[in-house]
């Protein structure tokens, strides 16, 4: 990408046209030449991106503790924001200042190409220096396959047994990043645009480029401030969480102990609220990532609609920093919530187990199914779990209560653990005894991120074509003056990002998420029954 234009005066040169360097049959042939080199280099380096990027995440799956995934999740996108800070910030100062990058030659653009490929160098190289992976133990059974087949069979099969939540958050995401693509693609041209409205000419093209990445770096900005403070709101109260650390072999057994130890805690907080002579205060329920979720898509197509009134650079450089709060949410919520779905199939193909070891006295590696009762007696609460892609996922069955639990329902004592983990919000059952494949579903959440790039590429394209009218014979061609195309490519991508808020409703809430409500529905049983007021 950075010395496309080079590279394509030397193919000219020596297969191209017998014209002298400089003659306009010359110029014409480098200029075609060097945007097919570009246009291939850019999808080169598209996809080995994309390939660093999901391996980075399944090395942090791999080296994370369980307990410790949702922060490392939260520092994954910290530290993302923060590397757009630097990426913009060289994109907005003049580099051609800079003595150190003159001998690079050309424009802004190819020294901060060459500055990220430094960065990228010896930061992948730290990386893969400093962290140790243990090599996942081959199974006597299983068949010595690779090759590209085998990998397109891996995937398939993933694919068709994934669980239904799983799948869910990779629709919200399709959806998601088809709003997404337009606005990483064209908010430099959009604002360069804008300010050809404002005012009434065609800007000055290093001028128009500046204040786009300028509004991109306050939006860097905006997005580390809200990734270090919204995973603050998802923090979850360690009194919610479980409160008993031996395992039992029922899980009614379990419940049952568990109750006596919430009672136990609610009798100590209202003796403590007494002598300080203050009312009893119980834990609160954290923000819901769904939630969170769904009100940064909502608020990124609200922002993508806003664009139908905004007239000025200043304007668009507020709606582009805004979009910062709904980036941080992009990097951090769905990657956080399908590692916490990994880790309930982890949870239950440990239960079966364990279950088989019980039942035979010796560690069995059958997969045959097995009734959603005999799944829900072993599994346990709150354990670390994982998951393969030959998973079987349903609906948990079971008797359902006249009243149906939700995310807003008060949970009372009638309603057990396993009337909460069977309610209608579906949950992964897994039924095998084999580990998670955490990278195969993390490798297909990917892939629900990358797909919709080349379907915005043809529709951007169309839009473009109906929006933007082709220049009259003889009119002076303009970058910007005169175009509206990516003002209506930025508003289809809110509208994706709508339909993605509506699919985002129907992702279940994780299994913890579930036994914090019914902890905090027993404790405030409790505080009643201790005399408490509600």
């Amino acid at each position: 990408l950075a010395y496309a234009e080079v590279f394509a005066g030397y193919l000219v040169d020596l297969l191209g046209t017998d014209e002298p360097r400089g003659s306009p049959t010359w110029k014409h042939q480098t200029k075609n030449t060097a945007i097919g080199l570009a246009v291939f280099a850019f999808y080169l380096l598209d996809f080995a991106l994309n390939a660093l990027q999901g391996s980075l995440r399944n090395l942090l799956l791999d080296v994370t503790p369980a307990e410790q995934l949702g922060k490392a999740n939260a520092w994954h996108g910290r530290m993302l924001h923060i590397g757009n800070i630097v990426g913009f910030t060289f994109g907005f100062v003049k580099l051609a200042d800079w003595k150190i990058l003159r001998p690079l030659g050309g424009d802004q653009f190819r020294k901060v190409c060459i500055i990220a490929v430094l960065v990228l160098v010896v930061t992948v190289w730290i990386t893969c220096f400093t962290q140790h992976e243990k090599e996942r133990p081959q199974n006597t059974g299983e068949r010595e396959e690779s090759g590209m087949v085998e990998v397109v069979r891996n995937i398939s099969r993933a694919v068709s047994t994934l669980p239904r939540p799983v799948r869910r958050v990779c629709y919200v995401q399709v959806c998601a990043f088809m709003g997404w693509f337009p606005f990483l693609f064209y908010s430099t041209t959009w604002v360069g645009e804008i300010m050809a409205y404002e005012l009434d000419r065609e800007p000055d093209a290093e001028e128009a480029t500046r204040k786009g990445e300028f509004a991109l770096l306050i939006y860097s900005f905006v997005a580390v401030i809200a990734g270090t403070a919204l995973p603050y709101l998802a923090a979850m109260d360690a009194r919610l969480l479980k409160q008993i650390d031996k395992e039992m072999e029922d899980a009614e057994a379990e419940m049952d102990a568990e109750l006596v130890k919430i009672r136990e805690m609610v009798r100590h907080w209202k003796a403590e609220a007494a002598r300080k002579n203050k009312p009893l205060v119980l834990p609160r329920m954290p923000f819901m990532l769904r939630n969170i979720w769904t009100a940064a898509l909502a608020l990124f197509g609200t922002i993508m609609m806003s664009t139908f009134f905004i007239t000025t650079v200043f304007q668009a450089t507020i709606a582009i920093s805004l979009l910062g709060i709904c980036w941080a949410v992009a990097c951090w919520v769905p990657f956080a919530i399908i590692m916490q779905f990994l880790r309930e199939m982890d949870d239950a193909a440990a239960a079966e187990r364990k279950s088989q070891e019980q039942a035979h006295g010796y560690a069995s590696t059958s997969t045959g199914p097995r009734s959603a009762s005999a799944v829900r007696s072993t599994r346990p609460l709150h354990t670390r779990i994982a998951s393969t892609p030959t998973m079987n996922w349903r609906p948990a069955g079971g008797p359902q209560s006249a009243i149906e639990p939700n995310e807003r329902t008060t949970l009372v004592r009638r309603h057990s653990m396993v009337d909460v983990l069977d309610s209608k919000e579906e949950e992964i059952v897994y039924e095998s005894t084999q580990p998670v494949a955490g990278g195969t579903i993390l490798g297909i959440h990917n892939l629900a991120i990358v797909m919709p790039q080349f379907l915005i590429a043809l529709i951007s394209s169309a839009i473009f074509r109906i929006a933007d009218q082709a220049r009259e014979p003889g009119a002076p061609e303009y970058q910007y003056y005169g175009k509206n195309g990516v003002g209506w490519v930025l508003r289809f991508g809110g509208i994706c990002a709508f339909l993605g808020a509506a699919i985002c409703r129907r992702v279940p809430p994780t299994k913890t998420e579930k036994e914090m409500r019914w902890r905090l529905a027993e404790m405030k049983e409790a505080r009643e029954l201790e005399g408490e007021g509600a």
